[in-house]
């Protein structure tokens, strides 16, 4: 645990007072505001740049400031950052300077879920589509859980809802250790893989913190693990022989809620599971994926152990739409199909690639990839490179890493040389506005274009969808973008009552094209 973080306590989030949040638009940060508004307390917040998501904070009531400023603080009682908000930022110069309470995202968050039961959901990868996921079934048995969320399920939604029911779900965020914050009823651990080693070091270091997390859990609830995942069966070996109470989910033959009969096509993944051999039945998604049928049982799991209807996790996982920067499909234009996927990692960049082959069925696969963070690049190269071999054509841009320095050697050049595809088949674009004039010369009628990797990434979808309209009919751009999505928004209603899930978590924010704009939220 890092000193600069305070362990969740009494503190509640009407103690708070009038709240202040620096990064307001960002995912995650616009979230907890969203949150506190509607809890009825007085939410200010700055920004550099006008997000999505400010409009509807300032439709519930939140004051938004577009700059930077210490009389931004003026009336304040408590201020909120994030990791991505540097300490000499001039905002939290000033709080500090008043004397006023400081706080951390995920203190102000711990604080919003005092005296509510709290399902954290950890993971190297899998946190943010395995939270909502939770968060569906959770609303559709109709136990209305409060909800912060990393990402935004399908094209619309909230991310982050204050709901009337005892739960409170949220993705419990490891790279700044944090997450060590919470005091979860429920822990839920998707994985646990080498990453984020500027902050732990070593692998070694990285486990012990998740098996901290895991001993936070109130004796009276459970720990939730991956038995086919080897950190998750070791976290699940270690802290049951400290007589501590966990279940697993997964293929193995000896994992708690098993999988047999996995099925992912392009419509969709289906399984069957049982729970000590008894048959729990058949549960479908219409996203591909078998790591997203396996995402989803972690699902299943807590709603068995909560005593809920396997009913509702049934349907709620039925229409489940898809997180957005998780296999989000953009649009097509003349013939190319463009998705958005957030994966990095090597695991889930491998995970998405092979459910984009499935997608792309006879056509080829296109991979946009922009690094996120040199230390990450530069450590995993050889598995990055691997996972980027399963491309048929690959467009790379320079790694993401704001306030990182490149040493010579370094950075998207080399990654490059180590990818295993023939030279005529990859290519490093220097700068983004070459980016999609490339892809429309190498794409094809029937081929799938993926953006993926870093946040700034996701900007580009539109732009590649007009450069392939161009290309089909000259300077008027034929783009089609798909409609928002059929599938239900947070809070409407799904089959069998209550209501859809959500999402949203602190990503930071993104860079404008081109160059870098300073991270939010």
């Amino acid at each position: 645990m890092t000193a600069q973080f305070t362990p969740a306590g009494t503190l509640t989030a009407e103690d708070l007072g009038t709240i202040h949040l620096i990064g307001v638009g960002g995912v995650g940060m616009s979230g907890l505001a969203r949150l506190f508004l509607t809890r009825g307390i007085a939410v200010s917040g700055s920004e550099l740049r006008e997000w999505p998501s400010l409009a509807g904070l300032r439709a519930l009531g939140g004051t938004i400031h577009m700059s930077h400023e210490a009389t931004n603080l003026d009336g304040v009682d408590t201020v909120v950052y994030s990791s991505a908000i540097p300490q000499d930022h001039l905002e939290l110069v000033e709080a500090r300077r008043r004397g006023l309470r400081v706080l951390h995202r995920s203190e102000a968050l711990a604080a919003a879920m005092t005296g509510r039961r709290a399902v954290a959901v950890a993971g190297t990868h899998g946190k943010t589509t395995t939270t909502s996921m939770v968060t569906m079934v959770l609303q559709q048995a109709g136990v209305d859980p409060s909800f912060v969320i990393g990402g935004e399920i399908s094209e619309v939604g909230s991310g982050a809802h204050h709901g009337t029911g005892e739960h409170f779900v949220v993705e419990a965020d490891e790279s700044d250790r944090s997450f060590l914050i919470y005091r979860p009823y429920v822990s839920i651990i998707t994985n646990v893989e080498a990453d984020h080693l500027n902050t732990y070091g070593d692998y070694a270091t990285l486990e012990a913190a998740f098996v901290e997390f895991a001993r936070l859990t109130d004796p009276d609830g459970f720990i939730i693990t991956c038995a086919d995942d080897p950190g998750g069966r070791r976290l699940a070996e270690s802290l049951r022989a400290e007589g501590r109470r966990v279940f697993t989910y997964g293929e193995a033959a000896d994992a708690d809620l098993r999988l047999t009969e996995i099925v992912s096509s392009a419509r969709g993944v289906r399984y069957l599971a049982a729970i000590d051999g008894r048959s729990l039945g058949e549960f479908r998604l219409p996203v591909p994926g078998r790591h997203m049928g396996l995402n989803s049982a972690s699902a299943v799991l807590a709603a068995y152990l909560l005593d809920l209807p396997l009913e509702a996790a049934e349907a709620a996982l039925a229409v489940f739409p898809g997180v957005r920067r998780r296999f989000e499909r953009k649009g097509v234009a003349d013939g190319v199909l463009v998705y958005d996927e957030y994966a990095y990692h090597p695991t889930s960049m491998t995970l998405a690639l092979q459910t984009l082959r499935e997608v792309a069925g006879d056509g080829r696969l296109i991979v946009v990839f922009q690094p996120y963070r040199l230390y990450r690049t530069r450590d995993s190269q050889a598995e990055i490179a691997e996972a980027l071999g399963l491309a048929d054509e690959l467009v790379l841009l320079e790694v993401f890493g704001p306030g990182e320095l490149r040493q010579p050697g370094e950075g998207s050049a080399a990654l490059i040389a180590a990818v295993a595809l023939p030279a005529d088949q990859k290519v490093f674009v220097e700068s983004w506005e070459a980016a999609p004039g490339e892809v429309a010369r190498r794409a094809r009628s029937g081929d799938v274009v993926v953006t993926m990797g870093a946040p700034p990434i996701s900007l580009m979808g539109d732009e590649l969808l007009a450069a392939l309209g161009e290309r089909a009919s000259g300077p008027t751009p034929t783009a089609t973008v798909d409609p928002v999505a059929t599938a239900p928004a947070i809070g409407d209603p799904v089959p069998g009552g209550a209501t859809a899930g959500g999402d949203g978590a602190a990503l930071g924010g993104t860079a404008a094209p081109g160059g870098t704009a300073p991270m939010a939220g």
